[in-house]
């Protein structure tokens, strides 16, 4: 569902719109009023149709939307929150978890949600991921991943200041984090040796320790751990130039040391397309890379790609995640 008040119902409208015919099928959880209503309101042609169940989705996808219903506690205004409604956003994430644990769906994508509405409405996790690694009883360590088709980035650090980031950072953080990168490329993405790209820290990656000390005292120790376990890893490389279209050619990821070394890059080689991704789950999960937009919501002009981006890497990741555990099988 996302936040009611954001774009994450016209997207999934023009998603619809955009993979009826191709798929794949996916399923909305959402109030199915609301999301009439908003189609009526934008003038999309859009049929939306209750199901009872997720396999039911399948049947029904090529003519119409189908909607698991989560009702909303008060009618849902474009733009303007309402933390009446954190409860129905709530529970469209855990239901959606639920399903995937179940093997009902092939994996959960998120739309936007306003943390600080569901913050006030007693909401106790940082944002989707850790919920979802709560909801999952991951054991790991929920890493995020942005990707596009031309690149994909792992910060270290996430939703940090730079300042309070930079303390952060460890050996082990980097180690753990690149661990679990390695994993979900051999599993999720069918890459049989990942190559992994450790980006420095400090211009010039440190410039051997003249324009900063950690590329040495953390980041290098954290590569040698990585290589003596096998793993094919590359660094600690500077930040200013990993990210040319030849650079990108020698690794499968780029494993970055805080939040913008991370996304500013993707994000300018490819806003539209860019798909968040959470590593070390036991389910599929992914989201479009952006936020609720309240300031176009309910206007039309929202654009879906990003969310089908995040609709078809999913279905990718779930059939891999199945021949993956055809093979151990």
């Amino acid at each position: 569902m996302g936040d009611p008040a954001g774009v994450g119902g016209e997207i999934t409208l023009t998603a619809w719109l955009a993979r009826r015919a191709s798929g794949p099928v996916f399923v909305a959880l959402d109030d199915p009023d609301r999301l009439a209503a908003l189609a009526r309101m934008l003038g999309l042609d859009v049929p939306i149709r209750e199901v009872a169940s997720a396999a039911e989705a399948v049947a029904v996808f090529a003519d119409a939307l189908p909607v698991l219903p989560v009702r909303l506690a008060v009618p849902a205004i474009p733009g303007r929150t309402d933390p009446a409604n954190a409860s129905a956003v709530i529970r469209s994430i855990a239901d959606a978890a639920k399903l995937a644990m179940r093997g009902e769906v092939g994996g959960v994508v998120t739309n936007p949600i306003n943390k600080a509405a569901l913050y006030e409405a007693g909401f106790a996790h940082p944002g989707h991921t850790e919920f979802l690694a709560e909801l999952t009883g991951s054991t790991d360590q929920p890493v995020m991943m942005l990707a596009c088709p031309e690149l994909r980035v792992v910060p270290v650090t996430v939703h940090a200041s730079l300042r309070r980031a930079i303390a952060m950072l460890d050996t082990q953080a980097i180690v753990t984090v690149t661990r679990i990168t390695a994993a979900a490329l051999q599993r999720d993405f069918g890459i049989a040796r990942p190559r992994l790209a450790i980006a420095g820290l400090n211009p010039h990656a440190g410039e051997q320790g003249a324009l900063g000390e950690e590329e040495t005292t953390i980041i290098a120790p954290a590569i040698a751990a990585l290589r003596a376990e096998g793993l094919d890893v590359s660094g600690p490389w500077p930040p200013d130039t990993m990210f040319t279209v030849a650079a990108r050619a020698r690794y499968d990821v780029a494993i970055c040391m805080y939040h913008d070394q991370a996304l500013i890059p993707l994000k300018t080689i490819d806003m539209h397309h860019g798909v968040n991704i959470t590593l070390g789950l036991s389910i599929v999960r992914t989201s479009p890379d952006h936020g609720t937009a309240f300031d176009i919501a309910g206007r039309g002009i929202a654009d879906p790609s990003s969310l089908i981006a995040a609709l078809d890497l999913a279905a990718v990741l779930a059939a891999s995640r199945a021949r993956a555990v055809r093979i151990e099988a």
